[in-house]
């Protein structure tokens, strides 16, 4: 816990007045999910990401998502050896420990869907093999706006491997500024000593997977998941993946609390990271922000 503390003062110091997505941040990687950071270009996306990483201790790298950009620029490629007279495999990016995946959406679907295995199965599959992933393994996504010229969507099965969304926003004027005096965190953040190692995040990671979660506690989650299924303004309510993403994202927030036990205000807490990606408009195909506010403000809390 106490490293826990000292990880999020130490990202503070990075992204200045956005305690509160940092926090979401931090909690995603301890549920073991994969994070988008969704907003307009500038206002430090990739910097939390290379934060993230430096403070973790874990390995790094950043792909560049283009409208060429094929699969095995991303997974890799067999290439024929002739001297050995045989294939030999050459990793792409996505074998690190945390792939940040910028600007995700200006690649094309099938591009996009080559992530899929790897964000699911922690494995890449290419020539009939199967090759894991180093452990940990998360992926960070940033994604401009839909509006923005040159995007392509993310279908309904890709943001669903993300455990949460969080949108950055603008600093407030006092954390600009001082940005401004200091020219700028992107070489601060690369430059961050490790807090924790990849085997201490995942022996916090296995102890949040412990914090306890009440017959009640699951109820009311269940309650927010069914109402979602109700609700008239969305294509498809909250799946059984998302009920419990849900859940690992409370207990990541309880933790962080020092708690060992999961309470109502932790799900409200990070409710809307979680679901609002995934209730997309009935009418527009967008994610809607306001349909997750209505349900935490109309399902009883137990």
């Amino acid at each position: 816990m106490p490293l826990a503390a000292a990880t999020l003062t130490q990202l503070d110091k990075v992204i200045l007045g956005k305690s509160g997505q940092v926090r979401l941040s931090l909690a995603c990687l301890l549920a073991g999910g994969h994070l988008l950071l969704e907003d307009v270009p500038g206002v430090g996306k990739t910097t939390l990401a290379q934060a993230l990483a430096a403070s973790l201790g874990l390995r790094f790298a950043r792909l560049q998502f283009t409208s060429d950009l094929l699969p095995a620029d991303l997974l890799g490629v067999s290439i024929y050896e002739p001297a050995e007279r045989e294939f030999r495999f050459h990793e792409g990016p996505v074998f690190t420990q945390l792939l940040l995946a910028d600007e995700i959406n200006r690649a094309t679907p099938k591009t996009q869907s080559a992530l899929l295995e790897a964000m699911e199965e922690r494995q890449v599959s290419e020539g009939g093999v199967s090759r894991a992933l180093p452990s940990p393994f998360f992926v960070i996504a940033t994604q401009n706006p839909a509006s923005q010229l040159g995007t392509f969507a993310l279908p309904e099965s890709q943001l669903d491997r993300f455990l949460m969304t969080v949108s950055l926003g603008y600093p407030d004027p006092r954390a600009e500024r001082e940005l401004l005096l200091a020219g700028g965190r992107r070489d601060a953040a690369r430059e961050l000593a490790a807090v924790l190692s990849p085997q201490a995040l995942i022996g916090a990671q296995q102890e949040v997977a412990a914090v306890h979660v009440s017959g009640a506690l699951a109820d009311y989650v269940l309650a927010l998941v069914s109402a979602s299924r109700l609700h008239s303004d969305v294509q498809a309510g909250l799946s059984p993946r998302a009920a419990l993403g849900l859940l690992s994202a409370a207990r990541a927030w309880a933790w962080l609390s020092g708690r060992a036990h999961v309470l109502p205000e932790d799900v409200r807490a990070v409710f809307s990271s979680v679901a609002t990606h995934r209730l997309l408009g009935r009418n527009t195909g967008a994610p809607s922000p306001a349909v997750a506010a209505q349900l935490l403000a109309t399902v009883a809390i137990p």
